[in-house]
């Protein structure tokens, strides 16, 4: 005997506090399935690409800190890096490895910051004090070299802000053996656990051919095998000149999605390692003429440049008409592409398992509404 049942339509924000921020997910539901979802983006929507076409270029830079607040650096860096294009500017050797270094401090900073929340939004307390004691670590170094904490600002049209103050590569590599140390512990407290492992392994599974045509990216993309990160496949800064690894996992699940996370912050702290050894001792941080001059002029012409963010591939679009201000800026933000397949992947799911799927994409709600 069959019981009837009804479908009912639930809203699962906009203020919903596993989505950390403001974000609607109308969802469809019959019984315990999930029929249909709709995500819902737009609350937060601040016109970025708009402000940037109203300021002169060095302006926008502290905005692109606030597009992901969780990975500034690699924010300020993607769009320096398309104005230089466009100026055909050498960025000094110094300068390049300073942008590493903090890029990739700022991206193991942002993984903590996920592995904390996701356990604390499926019912764990104790990692997200583990996490945010190892954040720390990552933020002091980035205090001491921008002075500040969560947006830099320290990136600039030409190389970056500041030096590194005396004995700052040392206590970096200080650092690394800490947190070397520290996220070895994550595998001992969370990724045997048998709960934890109940509610991810198996859950939320996205096919190869899904990433493939939703245009997904970063973590997500390589958790389903599918071998893309931009500073191995199109290496951009001075990446070619370091031996790491791309994590990779075949599962496609919540589990996959975890494990490489994790093993992108070892990476992440072999690269720091070989680029505080390989660092010249002194030299010019930033171009001469970007030293100099706050009125910068490309001339006219069009550039795209793309990384590798912590959440995935962010791209800019910048447009010059050889005046002191960009004629368009076109943003390509990862947790707004990433978070669209909630609609496909949701479908067939118990409902209980909606927090642990949605929080494995680590969406940046700031990003999405950007």
């Amino acid at each position: 005997m069959s019981i009837k049942t009804e479908e009912m339509v639930l809203n699962m924000g906009p203020q919903h506090p596993s989505t950390h921020g403001v974000f609607r997910l109308k969802l469809h539901v019959n019984g315990e399935t999930i029929t249909k979802a709709e995500p819902v983006m737009g609350y937060l929507h601040r016109g970025s690409e708009k402000l940037a076409e109203n300021f002169i270029y060095t302006q926008f830079i502290p905005y692109t800190d606030r597009l992901d607040y969780l990975n500034a650096m690699t924010n300020n860096y993607i769009y320096c890096a398309g104005v230089e294009k466009l100026l055909d500017w050498e960025i000094p050797e110094r300068a390049e490895y300073l942008r590493v270094i903090t890029m990739e401090l700022n991206r193991i900073a942002s993984h903590l910051v996920w592995w904390g929340t996701y356990l604390l939004d499926i019912g764990a307390l104790s990692p997200f004090l583990y996490a945010f004691r190892d954040r720390d670590i990552c933020l002091d170094r980035l205090n001491e070299i921008s002075g500040a904490r969560m947006t830099f600002n320290y990136m600039r049209i030409g190389g970056v802000k500041w030096d590194a103050p005396d004995g700052w590569i040392e206590k970096v590599k200080e650092s690394v053996k800490e947190l070397r140390e520290n996220i070895a512990e994550y595998d001992r407290l969370v990724t045997g656990n048998e709960i934890f492992r109940a509610r991810t392994i198996g859950v939320g599974k996205l096919t190869k051919d899904q990433v493939i045509n939703w245009g997904l990216s970063g973590p997500i993309a390589r958790g389903s095998g599918v071998n893309v990160d931009l500073r191995k496949t199109e290496p951009y800064s001075i990446y070619d000149r370091f031996d790491f690894d791309v994590p990779t996992r075949e599962e496609g699940d919540v589990f996959a999605r975890y494990k490489v996370r994790i093993a992108e912050m070892h990476e992440s702290l072999k690269i720091i390692e070989q680029a505080c050894e390989q660092i010249p001792s002194e030299g010019d941080i930033i171009h001469k003429k970007g030293a100099r001059i706050m009125m910068i002029k490309p001339p006219a012409g069009e550039a795209y440049t793309r990384a590798e963010a912590s959440k995935g591939e962010i791209g800019v679009y910048v447009v010059s008409n050889a005046k002191t201000k960009p004629y368009r800026v076109k943003l390509r933000r990862p947790s707004f592409v990433n978070v669209s397949i909630l609609q496909d992947m949701l479908v067939g799911e118990n409902i209980q398992n909606l927090v642990a799927i949605f929080g494995s994409l680590d969406v940046v709600l700031g990003e999405v509404d950007a």
